[in-house]
């Protein structure tokens, strides 16, 4: 599996899964301007993969802005640095002398395996090596992307952060030709981790399971009178790829709204059981199919992601 980011809170959640869970073979990691601008990405994803004990994983920078839009950053979300404003040490790791879309390349054509991609960030740099090396496809096994919307977004009344950021590139990869599964904002804010384990985490000795616990109280700061947990996040997607049978998903028509105005960043999930009036009379459109999350046990991925970040043994302290 490739991780694409923009590290952010939740997407170094995600990383400490994809480091820590036995199953997975993390084999590179890009970086995005989302969360926080390029170079705080690539400086939070290097950080965490050392809290981590991960081991040597290539990391490069990726696009600084989406295809169109002007970078737009959450840090009112992620705190100034991107994560939280912790306060943690610069990393004596360093990326690799490549762009992402050519490590993106490298890796995919390389894998032994087919790879999946999980995009937790707007999907710039995958638009970029779609249209730039499509040949890539044909070793790409599933794209699980953190992105989008059913119901309501959060960037805007109707659009997903993600989504928004960068709306062709969204296009893009919707696009891509080969099986994609959307971990949305229907699913993304329903996977809370309990406030005791919260504190459970937050008090470990080892680096990086105290960094989850971190990461974990600032996206929902526990107290004695409501100790609401914190929520997982992108982390969910990874958890989607580890067990794909706690969440559940339709296959549907999805598209994205890349007109001006206040539906621009939509995705468009077509649940119809049957086709109306306006394709009745001639207005239709092709509609990639998607499998979009619709539910998701939470316990099951809580059990998932703490089991795996809390293991001890196998992994060096940073």
């Amino acid at each position: 599996m490739i991780i694409d980011c923009d590290t952010g809170i939740d997407d170094a959640l995600a990383l400490l899964l994809a480091v820590r869970h036995p199953g997975l073979d993390l084999r590179a990691v890009t970086c995005v301007a989302g969360n926080t601008d390029v170079e705080g990405v690539v400086r939070n994803t290097l950080t965490v993969l050392e809290r981590a004990g991960a081991p040597d994983v290539p990391v490069a920078r990726g696009a600084e802005r989406p295809l169109i839009e002007a970078v737009r950053t959450a840090r009112h979300v992620h705190g100034h640095d991107g994560m939280g404003d912790l306060g943690l040490p610069a990393p004596s790791r360093r990326p690799v002398d490549v762009d992402a879309v050519t490590l993106l390349r490298r890796e995919i054509l390389a894998s032994p395996r087919p790879v999946t991609l999980i995009p937790t960030a707007p999907a710039t740099n995958i638009a970029l090596l779609l249209r730039t090396h499509p040949e890539v496809t044909g070793n790409i096994e599933r794209i699980v992307f953190m992105g989008g919307a059913v119901a309501t977004g959060n960037a805007t009344p109707v659009a997903e952060f993600n989504v928004w950021h960068d709306p062709e590139a969204a296009a893009i990869l919707l696009s891509a030709g080969v099986p994609i599964t959307m971990y949305g904002l229907d699913v993304f804010q329903r996977v809370i981790v309990p406030g005791p384990d919260v504190r459970r985490l937050r008090a470990s000795d080892e680096p990086g399971t105290r960094l989850a616990g971190e990461l974990l109280a600032h996206r929902g700061p526990a107290t004695a009178e409501t100790d609401p947990g914190g929520g997982l996040g992108d982390a969910g997607a990874v958890c989607a790829v580890i067990d794909p049978a706690g969440l559940t998903t339709h296959r549907l028509p999805v598209e994205v709204c890349l007109a001006p105005g206040p539906a621009r960043g939509q995705t468009l999930v077509d649940r119809r059981a049957r086709v109306g009036e306006a394709e009745l009379h001639g207005d239709t459109r092709e509609q990639p199919l998607i499998d979009v999350g619709l539910d998701v046990d939470v316990p099951r991925y809580v059990d998932l992601y703490l089991s795996a970040v809390e293991h001890k043994g196998a992994y060096t302290d940073a």
